[in-house]
């Protein structure tokens, strides 16, 4: 008889659900992550507290006892976590899907005796009514039992599902985890519609995407430098300002679906969804709402993330793509040097009761008495609202933390009042030398029936609303596949001073793929007219140039040498005798044409393009693909939705945010 061996317990996993296609998908945590909620789960077993562990970078939290993953950025319904030790698969999977708890432990009672007593080949009866047999350490199989409708076929028989114990023993892909330490702030805004990739992905989802290209990049594109630094992450979050938009507050929806036609419902959904968010933009009334959605959640996101990382020392960036780089562009334009110092000494209003309103509550407590809404002062104070805090409040937040719904619109129409009368008096992006010029008097309170559109050299056409603050200054904003150059030559604006940046800001990219349909350039809204600048092609982040752009630019170099030679023999051959020269005098001649400039030596000689990135280059041009260089018009739509998985563009990111970081860049 052999020898038992000795039994060695099995090492847990925790896994959480995630739904793909409407099915189940179970993924691990990182390492680090599932050894940091077997501890709290092994310190914490005998309470009966709850024990709450942050995974994933922060971004969401694991409630143990309730078994449920929770996002803590934005909203996603709750999802199943499980401590998973014992793993099942069936011919047709493609992956092993982990065991409830309770079947963990019976699998595992169960391996126990077997291996103690050597006894294999015993059959286990789940409470599921399948059959496991336990045939030894290397084979385990479950079989269906019951068959309550109709008899298995022969296919059905035959095919056992495979058991695995431990994760060890499974082959599965368990992500790298994160570093603690978060060296930026990147806070990305999605364009139109609900869709952000040509898998019609949520902005959550792409974003995940782009953090991920992030983190890889950092281990292979960036090193410690010389000091003792420690090089930590990137954090990227989504703003989604759509939902907010066509949610039950604007009531939107309801209204263009009354006046929508029948046919083609598919298409007219889709484009009540995506193109009218283009509309709504110009429009008085939802243009503010878009952007206090998108300020609002900014700084709301800030703030969590400021509580949630309170050693956070690093600065903060803005990333748009499509229309939301356009939103970025016009609250950054309208941002004040010091908006902190618009004190509410400044506070004014055509009506004195409520300018004596807004002016006179000190506190919390004053705000709420005044408008009636005292009763949930405890609801505010349980949460450590104050009354500068309850103005970076979104009506999200005040229905998170229970405000119900006729008391959370009041608080929200003074907040909104509050704001107008805050900077009444300080005006909006009132700069000398500035891209638009716009004095205290000429700002509008927003209205349906009269919209400010601005024609002058020195504005920006911008619909005359209320441009809130953000609560820091950015370091820099990324706009990727943009229109920005186009909205700004229809609301009328020929030229950018070259001398104009942003108030707060003071680095600007403008990223685009060539066959991005929707994007625009910048830079020759600033260079003078006779100045023919390309975009600055983006290196590929393996290093070096796409070797088909190599191949064509190797061939136009060849063609253009070709034709250059030929060129200058047929002026050997036409050459004018030197006789003829002398009898007309050096005077006779004709001036000699300076050879054009190639955009190389133009390049050159610029030593600044404007002020919007310091003075450095603006426009970034992405490397096609060799497959998308065979048709562009065929991958068009592709190419203003490839950001979000574009390394390149990631680099370009990264390149800005470590420039004077002490690190080194591995790779040019």
């Amino acid at each position: 008889m052999a020898t038992a061996e000795p039994y060695e317990p099995v090492q847990y996993h925790w896994f959480f659900n995630q739904q793909v296609d409407s099915r189940d998908s179970w993924q691990p945590f990182s390492r680090e992550d599932s050894q940091g909620l077997e501890d709290a789960f092994s310190q914490g077993k005998n309470g009966t507290e709850e024990v709450v562990v942050a995974t994933e970078g922060r971004r969401y939290d694991v409630r143990l006892r309730e078994r449920r993953r929770y996002a803590v950025y934005w909203e996603q319904t709750p999802t199943e976590v499980r401590r998973c030790s014992w793993f099942h698969k069936g011919n047709k999977d493609i992956n092993f899907s982990p065991y409830t708890e309770e079947l963990c432990d019976i699998l595992e009672d169960a391996y126990m005796i077997a291996v103690t007593l050597n006894e294999w080949k015993s059959n286990l009866e789940l409470p599921t009514g399948e059959t496991v047999i336990l045939h030894n350490p290397k084979l385990m199989t479950q079989h269906q039992n019951s068959f309550k409708d109709f008899p298995p076929s022969p296919t059905d028989r035959a095919q056992p599902r495979t058991l695995k114990r431990g994760i060890e023993n499974i082959s599965i892909e368990i992500p790298e985890g994160e570093p603690e330490i978060v060296d930026h702030l990147v806070f990305m805004v999605h364009g139109i519609g609900p869709a952000c990739d040509i898998r019609l992905r949520s902005i959550v989802h792409c974003v995940n995407e782009f953090r991920n290209a992030s983190n890889g990049l950092i281990n292979t594109h960036f090193s410690q430098g010389e000091t003792t630094t420690t090089i930590g992450r990137v954090e990227y979050l989504p703003v989604n300002w759509h939902r907010v938009l066509h949610g039950e507050t604007t009531g939107v929806d309801k209204d263009i679906e009354k006046i929508t036609l029948p046919s083609i419902s598919r298409l007219r959904q889709f484009s009540n969804d995506t193109v009218l968010d283009l509309f709504f933009y110009n429009s008085a009334t939802y243009c503010q709402t878009i952007v206090d959605t998108v300020a609002s959640e900014i700084n709301s996101l800030h703030s969590l993330f400021l509580q949630r990382h309170p050693t956070f020392t690093g600065n903060v960036s803005l990333a748009g793509h499509s229309l939301g780089s356009l939103i970025l562009f016009d609250l950054l334009t309208n941002q004040e040097i010091d908006s902190e110092a618009t004190g509410r000494d400044e506070l004014h209003d055509n009506d004195p009761k409520i300018a004596t309103a807004c002016c006179s509550f000190n506190t919390l407590e004053d705000a709420l008495r005044g408008q009636g809404l005292e009763e949930h002062l405890k609801i505010l104070q349980r949460e450590n609202v104050d009354i500068d805090s309850l103005m970076l409040c979104s009506e999200r937040d005040l229905k998170d933390i229970g405000i119900p719904l006729g008391p959370r619109k009041k608080i929200m129409n003074f907040v909104k009042k509050w704001k107008v009368h805050s900077r009444a008096g300080s005006g909006h992006a009132a700069h000398s030398s500035g891209l638009g010029v716009r004095s205290a008097n000429e700002h509008q309170t927003p209205t349906t029936s009269a919209v400010d559109y601005q024609h002058f050299d020195v504005g920006i056409g911008q619909v005359s609303i209320d441009y809130p603050q953000f609560a820091f200054h950015p370091q820099a904003f990324f706009a990727l596949g943009s229109p920005i150059g186009m909205f700004l030559i229809v609301r009328g604006l020929k030229r950018i001073d070259p001398n104009y940046s942003f108030p707060t800001c003071k680095s600007f990219y403008n990223i685009f793929h060539p066959f991005d349909p929707v994007a625009y350039r910048i830079e020759p809204m600033i260079l003078p007219s006779d100045v023919n600048l390309p975009a600055m092609l983006m290196p590929h982040h393996k290093g070096r140039k796409r070797m088909h752009l190599e191949l064509k630019e190797g061939l136009n170099r060849v063609s253009s040498d070709f034709l250059g030679s030929l060129r200058m023999v047929w002026q050997s051959i036409s050459q004018v005798p030197t006789p003829a020269l002398a009898e007309g005098g050096v005077n006779s001649m004709s001036p000699i044409e300076e050879p054009e400039d190639s955009p190389l030596e133009q390049e050159e000689k610029i030593m600044k393009v404007g002020m919007l990135n310091r003075g450095r280059r603006i426009d970034y041009v992405l490397q096609e693909t060799p497959i998308e260089s065979f048709n562009e018009y065929l991958f068009a739509i592709q190419s203003h939705l490839c950001y979000w998985e574009s390394e390149d563009t990631a680099l370009l990111v990264m390149k800005e945010i470590y420039e004077n970081f002490p690190v080194a860049s591995s790779q040019s």
